[in-house]
């Protein structure tokens, strides 16, 4: 039964879930992170602020394995957008897309977030209190 530890061992190897797809959202002078989120189970999840209207920028970073693979032909490591109330539009080569719309061409459903109340998002500023 030499046999039966390698191959339980190469079932192992091959069940454990893949590294995620990254995504970063943030503001277009690369200043203020707006929003973030991992892939998981063909869906990837994105947190982002609701009150933040204007241009960002969106960062992707598959994992090494997922270059490897080629996993997401095509997805480029930083594209254009908007983001406004909580909607996120990407610009495609084919012009603004919805988030939702952009990510079924790589075969990725979106599960979106927008906090109703103040968010504490990594590398997000305190916006500075108005005045009157």
């Amino acid at each position: 039964m030499p046999k039966f530890p390698a191959l339980l061992l190469s079932a192992l190897l091959l069940s454990t879930p893949a590294h995620a797809l990254k995504i970063s959202v943030w503001d277009s002078e690369l200043q203020t992170k707006l929003g973030d989120g991992e892939s998981g189970g063909g869906q990837l999840k994105v947190r982002l602020v609701g009150d933040y209207s204007g241009p960002v920028v969106v960062l992707f970073a598959p994992s090494e394995e997922e270059r490897n693979r080629n996993t997401f032909p095509g997805l480029k490591s930083r594209y254009a957008g908007v983001l406004t109330g909580g909607q996120l539009n990407v610009q495609a080569e084919n012009g603004p897309l919805p988030l939702t719309r952009f990510l079924s061409g790589f075969k990725l459903s979106l599960s979106l977030s927008a906090p109703a109340g103040s968010v504490s998002l990594p590398g997000l500023r305190a916006a500075p209190a108005g005045k009157k």
